[in-house]
């Protein structure tokens, strides 16, 4: 049994591909709260699977599995997708992050729930708040006169004021709404009066009712934005101390009695509308709130962006009616008196909080909000929608819309139900069915299965370079690390920290941390000067006390891609460190090229799963010498990813071959490695002998020579060799 044996890249693969398509559709845990990149549920099934269980992974995927008395580690377990699905097939897990909001979420994936109990709770808090807040989510339907016509989204337009003339004027980059994908016509904004007008065609849009002519786009161009009313040049942020001001300029509403009808509604807002602005101002500033948290935002290298804003304290990234929303739920839920459901209430309050801010952005074209972290940052547009608080359900009681509570409730229930009944989905060409796993589920017990052995559950917020563990304690570490220069943890979680700990109190157990910012974080962060060789002595130092806690011959594996060779040579380094090699370099999916915060980049979307064990079982066949040795490995692998479905790009090619390079590096340097040389130095030796076994550029060569002369021998009449020319396409 191991996964060097038992592991097909081409099944897992088109397993990762569809989870990656709608996660939550395949792994609904995911939805207790949001995390940042989270490997497919399915990968690490296939991998845990391949390592523990007998045969081809293929054989065993489908099929119940309990590993009792199995104990996998995860030292980087942010989101907790490993452990999740090691606990899932009976494993005892310990999870490690120095993150308190990833312990914090981690805890409420796995821990159990009274269901019941919690759709008592969250219905009582939905009635309470339609009770106190639903009338500043109502408008006046033009079409048909309803006068509580409910709001799904509130567009807002930042302004600005003209430091010559000191008049106000909005800041907007485009006149476009809506787009015509899923709405009929494309809707602008008139930038003479307001009107919100249905054109055909953007190019040739017209004129609006009052007479200006309309146009698709805004007056802001490279942050710069001349005033409409003396012609002055004015530069972002376009305002003087403290955060930018908005105007509300358009509404999106739903009105049942139109059901059928084409389309979106949408609206140019009336008195009333604004009025409702006003009301909910003025409620919140006679308010004196108990849960509005007034924490600083820190400096770092992703509030670096809110802080040239203007922007200074947290509480100030939303708008009167979003604090007012939100100190009103904070108090429903400090009330609760199960503690329990409290917890659950409060998770749901947080990962309500990325869309009830005045960062997020309307997509024109899926016609919806995008929370905050759609980009993995802090996002400051010029644009911005407001979510209605409540959410809503239509005439089939389903919820339509994002961002309100009606929507994270319905997610999060969902989400702890597959803890009891999780499920795999089956495809049969192009239908699909949901195959429950009958024995398996997510928890230290099991609530329908009261006779099962319960399994141990060790969850820590620690920091992982320091964790004392037991020898030879840990069956396996499965695991996905931070990857340098990527995605600031810490200072994004940071957002919702600060409101879940003034929620539940400093006091409560897992929020006694101040902030989820920490010095040894192992990210890349110019603001907390933190290089590349802090980030390979912190993996380092981690692997090494991993590898002590680890079984004879266990395996710690974790997924990797990043587009710079030196962030390999920190992971290699990590491996050569703690005394193991490098037995497997697998690549599988990793994210949708579409994922927003990667869309147009040149960024891979395959990771390489590294397989390291404290002896070499590497087969013979992956014993790469060249670079011509390597393209035919790669040749065969690409196929095998094609034939799942993906479309392998240069980007991840790269990243391939950097996963097999450092491979074959650290099978060279391991018989002579001494940890104890300065990092710098372990660095350049590192990357000398990934350079000598082969580069990137020569491997690209090599796949582009074998690509010729097999297009070559594909013209000899009695050879059809198509399928080899597509195997190794770069």
């Amino acid at each position: 049994m191991s996964i060097e044996e038992n592991y097909n890249i081409g099944f897992v693969a088109e397993l990762a591909l569809r989870e990656k398509q709608i996660q939550q559709n395949y792994r609904p845990i995911i939805a207790v709260h949001k995390w940042f990149a989270r490997r497919p549920g399915t990968l690490f099934r296939g991998l845990l699977l391949s390592e523990f269980a007998d045969g081809p992974i293929a054989s065993s995927y489908y099929k119940p599995h309990s590993f009792a008395g199995l104990t996998v580690a995860d030292p980087f377990m942010g989101g907790g997708i490993p452990l999740l699905e090691a606990n899932r097939v009976g494993c005892n897990v310990l999870g490690v992050d120095i993150n308190p909001m990833a312990t914090w979420v981690v805890r409420e994936e796995i821990d159990a729930l009274d269901l019941t109990a919690y759709a008592h709770a969250a219905e009582q808090l939905a009635q309470s708040l339609a009770k106190d807040l639903s009338e500043l989510y109502k408008t006046r339907c033009p079409v048909t006169g309803r006068m509580d016509a409910s709001v799904k989204y509130f567009m807002w337009v930042k302004t600005g004021t003209c430091i010559a003339c000191k008049q106000e004027f909005d800041l907007f980059p485009g006149y476009t709404l809506a787009q015509d994908v899923r709405h009929p016509s494309y809707v602008l904004v008139c930038h003479g009066c307001g009107d919100l007008n249905e054109v055909d065609d953007p190019k040739t849009p017209g004129a609006c009712a009052c007479g200006a002519a309309l146009k698709t786009e805004g007056p802001v161009k490279r942050n710069k934005c001349a005033c409409p009313h003396c012609g002055h040049l004015n530069a972002a942020p376009f305002h003087g101390k403290g955060p930018p001001s908005h105007r509300l300029f358009a509404i999106e509403y739903h009105n049942p009695e139109l059901k059928g009808r084409p389309g979106r509604l949408f609206k140019k807002p009336d008195a009333d509308d604004l009025a409702r602005v006003a009301v909910a101002g003025t409620a919140w500033k006679q308010l004196h709130p108990s849960f509005v948290p007034d924490d600083i935002i820190p400096e770092g290298d992703e509030t670096s962006r809110l802080h040239r804003w203007g922007y200074k304290h947290f509480r100030e990234l939303f708008n009167d009616r979003q604090l007012l929303a939100l100190e009103t739920s904070a108090r429903f839920i400090a009330d609760v008196k199960d503690k329990r459901v409290r917890r659950a209430l409060a998770t749901n309050f947080s990962d309500l909080l990325r869309y009830q801010n005045m960062l997020c952005r309307y997509d024109t074209m899926a016609l919806k909000s995008l929370d905050v972290f759609s980009i993995h940052g802090f996002p400051v547009g010029y644009v911005q929608v407001e979510s209605n608080f409540l959410g809503l359900r239509n005439l089939n009681d389903s919820p339509i819309g994002s961002g309100g509570w009606v929507n994270i409730t319905e997610k999060y229930t969902k989400a702890k139900s597959y803890c009891t009944k999780p499920f795999e989905v089956i495809f049969n060409g192009k239908k699909k069915t949901t195959h429950y796993i009958s024995g398996e589920w997510i928890g230290e017990k099991n609530p329908e299965l009261p006779n099962a052995a319960p399994r141990e559950i060790d969850i820590r917020c620690d920091s992982s370079t320091s964790i004392d563990l037991a020898p030879e304690s840990l069956d396996g570490v499965f695991t996905d690390p931070p990857y340098f220069g990527m995605v600031q943890y810490g200072e994004l979680m940071h957002f919702c920290y600060v409101w879940l700990r003034k929620l539940m109190g400093g006091d409560f157990p897992g929020l006694e941390l101040s902030t989820t910012r920490h010095a040894d974080e192992l990210t890349g962060n110019n603001t907390a000067d933190r290089n590349i060789e802090h980030f390979a002595e912190g993996l380092a130092a981690v692997y090494t006390r991993m590898a002590a806690a680890l079984k004879p011959g266990a395996p710690l594996l974790f997924t990797y891609h990043h587009n710079k060779q030196a962030a390999y040579q920190a992971a290699a380094m990590g491996i050569l460190d703690a005394g193991l090699t490098c037995t497997a370099s697998l690549p599988c999916p990793a994210e949708m090229g579409g994922s927003i915060h990667i869309h147009g980049t040149a960024s891979s979307i395959v990771d390489t799963v590294f397989v390291c064990r404290d002896k070499d079982i590497t087969p013979s066949a992956w014993l790469v010498q060249n670079p011509d040795q390597l393209a035919q490995l790669m040749a065969r692998e690409l196929d095998e990813l094609r034939g799942a479905g993906m479309k392998p790009t240069v980007g991840d090619t790269r990243c391939i071959a950097f996963g097999h390079i450092t491979r074959m590096a650290i099978w060279r340097l391991r018989p002579g490695w001494d940890a104890s040389v300065p990092t710098t130095r372990k660095m350049n030796i590192i990357k000398t002998a990934m350079d000598t076994l082969a580069t990137v550029d020569q491997v690209h060569e090599a796949l582009e020579g074998a690509r010729a002369k097999t297009a070559c021998d594909a013209c000899k009449p009695q050879k059809n060799n198509k399928e080899a020319i597509d195997a190794i396409a770069f």
